[in-house]
């Protein structure tokens, strides 16, 4: 089993890398691109659509204000991107966001900004995989009608890939990331040319349906309302812009360069291929409802609404299925690869965090292909609950969205204010003054934009769902406090008795106890091993569960003349670990400054069933001897012969042993 084991995990993950090959696994531009801009690229392919279905409510109406909404968004995401091209330059240590808030404005600060991405990379998974099955859906009946098995699925893989390493998950990405740009860019510049250069028609199949209004929303605060919900819906495009600034440390030299070029790269691909869908949506006359079978008026009966690219392919390219199926598929793929974003934000995060000892130490530690393992299976499954508990539906799903991304967003452009202000206040005569003017400009037109966003997100979409994301943020923040306190409670317990150590004499006596069940060669090593370490007392015990069992024990004890004296402990009740712990109890009570040494012998296993059948009560006593002061535990181990399959394995195959990567023992020893 355990062979079978390592050979699943090779075949997933791959070979372990050295620790020194961590420079090779930095990303060019290229492959940096899909890798962290995946997320803001895709958005595209949903947000849209947001827009429409929140407008659809006012009915067709309501669609006259999609091309101003959507210019909005267009000048929030130039803002933002121009930002962020200020944070990459100024901290290129990874820790974006969080770094920027706990420097500037203090860790309380910092942990909000933290538990802000936590949430909202969690959400980006969720929300990419679930509208990449909505959008498969559209054209593959099976997965529309099984959207969260293939939600949970497409999780799986991901994760697969991204434990094999950051650079390898990016080159696989890469091919399909840029086959959708090329597709979304080609639809939109193709679609252009029938309408405006050849003068054609290109309706949609929804063209002809009507909406059906709900109440009043085009007048009064209603419009206002409504134009500031579809507003925060599309301000989703935004999700993903502050993942480059998280990940500079993964970039080639220069670092902060290539970042900024990056994140430039992105905010003009993104803004071209989302102007471009919401003008074809105009053009074409599509119609998105939330709820089709109730607001969509014509629509023949059992009528399956398809997602807004499907359609907008469909009338583009009319006639052309290759090229349908083409957009159609690769929309799908980034959306599901968008969530890598996230996999590779996560994961660099939580080790911060855990650094700063915020987190467990665990997602600190890299794996065996140089990525934070632990991360990514933690946001995994994380995501894996919310595709199942919300059924993978985007509508419900993009409520908590974006939320923890404009908290950040604000937290991080206040605190850059806050940062060319300390540099300009500390030398305002330097050469570079006048670009950090311009800087601190830029950040505060994003703050201001970012912070107007928050309010309204806050105020349209918290009854929504919004608060969910709230809540969740908040118990984050006071989990990670917590694990804080905890870390610095036992960092000063270990500084008390590091003092206290310096004034407390040490042990006057190793009292040393060997626990005996049968006199064989596990008994024999351990009492081998007690000798050799020369303790001032020397005693065996056994436990007399069993009459007959023990009075043979003790005739064989006195017939092999041990020089160490065997000492029997009744226990009436046949349990073992109470009357040892007891007995070892009364032994410190004796002598209060002795240290108390107990060997147990335990057996080496090689096959998992085996654990079960050897070493239980061992395990349970060893577990209650931990907790008491002044007792040592030695376990002294005995080879059975099925281990010896693992230890020769490893030998043939000269393998590294499980976790030699996390422990620096990159190099594999001749065994020879």
């Amino acid at each position: 089993m355990p062979k079978l084991a390592s050979v699943l995990k090779r075949l997933v993950v791959g070979r372990p890398f050295r620790t020194d090959r961590l420079a090779h696994t930095l990303l060019s531009k290229r492959i940096a691109l899909p890798v962290f801009a995946s997320d803001a690229m895709s958005s595209v392919a949903y947000a849209p659509e947001e827009i429409l279905i929140t407008l659809s409510v006012a009915g067709v109406a309501g669609y006259t204000y999609s091309l101003w909404i959507a210019l909005a968004v267009v000048l929030l995401m130039l803002a933002v991107v121009a930002s962020y091209r200020q944070n990459v330059h100024a901290y290129p240590s990874g820790g974006g966001d969080y770094e920027v808030a706990t420097v500037n404005h203090g860790p309380r600060s910092g942990l909000v900004v933290a538990s802000a991405l936590l949430v909202d990379y969690v959400l980006t998974v969720s929300v990419s995989i679930s509208s990449a099955a909505a959008n498969i859906g559209s054209v593959v009946p099976f997965v529309a009608t099984h959207k969260v098995e293939f939600a949970v699925g497409a999780i799986v893989v991901l994760t697969a890939l991204n434990l094999r390493g950051i650079r390898e998950s990016g080159t696989v990405f890469a091919i399909p990331t840029y086959a959708f740009v090329v597709g979304i860019l080609a639809m939109v510049v193709w679609g252009a040319t029938r309408v405006v250069l050849l003068g054609q028609e290109i309706p949609a199949e929804s063209a002809s349906f009507g909406l059906v209004e709900e109440g009043d929303h085009l007048t009064g605060f209603a419009l206002v309302f409504l134009v500031l919900r579809a507003f925060s819906s599309g301000s989703a495009a935004l999700t993903g812009v502050e993942a480059i600034s998280n990940g500079v440390p993964a970039f080639r030299k220069p670092k902060s360069k290539n970042a900024a070029t990056t994140l430039l790269l992105m905010g003009v691909l993104a803004i071209v291929m989302f102007l471009g869908l919401i003008m074809l949506a105009a053009a074409t006359r599509a119609k998105i409802a939330e709820d089709p079978a109730r607001q969509l008026v014509g629509a023949p009966a059992g009528y399956e609404q398809k997602t807004l690219v499907a359609q907008l392919a469909n009338a583009v390219f009319g006639g052309f299925d290759p090229a349908i199926w083409y957009v159609v598929f690769f929309t799908g793929l980034i959306l599901v690869l968008a969530a890598n974003t996230a996999f590779n934000g996560f994961p660099v995060l939580g080790s911060i965090l855990a650094q700063d000892r915020y987190l467990p130490r665990q997602l600190h530690t890299r794996g065996d292909r140089l990525a934070f393992s632990n991360g990514i299976v933690g946001l995994a499954g994380f995501a894996i609950v919310l595709v199942v508990a919300f059924d993978a539906e985007v509508t419900r799903l993009i409520q908590l969205y974006i939320v923890g991304v404009f908290v950040s967003f604000v937290l991080s452009q206040s605190g850059m204010i806050r940062h060319w202000n300390r540099l300009l206040r500390a030398d305002p005569e330097r050469a570079a003054a006048s670009r950090m003017r311009r800087s601190r400009a830029v950040n505060a037109v994003g703050l201001t934009m970012t912070g107007t966003v928050l309010v309204i997100v806050l105020i349209t979409k918290f009854t929504k769902g919004a608060w969910i994301a709230i809540a969740a943020m908040g118990a984050i923040y006071l989990l990670m406090t917590a694990i804080r306190r905890h870390y610095d409670r036992v960092a000063a317990e270990l500084r008390e008795a590091e003092l206290d150590t310096k004034t407390v004499t040490l042990p006057s006596r190793n009292h040393a106890i060997v626990l005996v069940s049968k006199l064989h060669l596990p008994t024999r090593r351990a009492l081998a091993y007690a000798r050799a370490t020369r303790p001032d007392v020397l005693e065996a015990v056994t436990v007399n569960v069993d009459d007959a069992d023990t009075r043979e024990l003790v005739a064989q004890w006195e017939k092999e003349d041990f020089s160490v004296p065997l000492k029997v402990v009744e226990s009436p009740y046949r349990e073992i670990t109470k009357p040892v712990l007891e007995y070892v109890k009364r032994v410190r009570g004796a002598n209060p400054r002795d240290v108390v040494t107990v060997y147990i012998p335990e057996y080496v296993v090689g096959r998992w069933w085996e654990q079960f059948l050897h070493n239980q009560s061992a395990l349970r006593l060893k577990g209650r001897l931990l907790f008491q002061p002044g007792v040592m535990v030695t376990s002294v181990p005995w080879q059975l012969a099925s281990s010896e399959r693992l230890k020769q394995r490893y030998r043939d195959r000269q393998e590294l042993a499980p976790g030699a990567v996390r422990r620096g023992l990159s190099e594999k020893k001749d065994t020879k």
